[in-house]
């Protein structure tokens, strides 16, 4: 149980870091008047990734 935990972190650590690198991308993309589709990208893909972890936590907290 205990490497699972770590996997967890490890998995909540990318999602924060991935959220992180989008608002920054987002915020110099906008200021720049560049594009900033792949700041959006990065965001969503963070959000589903949060999604996704605590619900695959919580599956495995109920069955344990």
């Amino acid at each position: 149980m205990g490497g699972l935990f770590v996997l967890f972190i490890v998995y909540c650590l990318t999602a924060v870091v991935l959220f992180v690198v989008g608002i920054i991308q987002i915020i110099i993309k906008s200021s720049r008047n560049e594009p900033v589709k792949p700041g959006l990208k990065l965001l969503i893909i963070s959000v589903i990734m949060v999604v996704i972890g605590f619900g695959a936590c919580a599956v495995l907290l109920a069955n344990s």
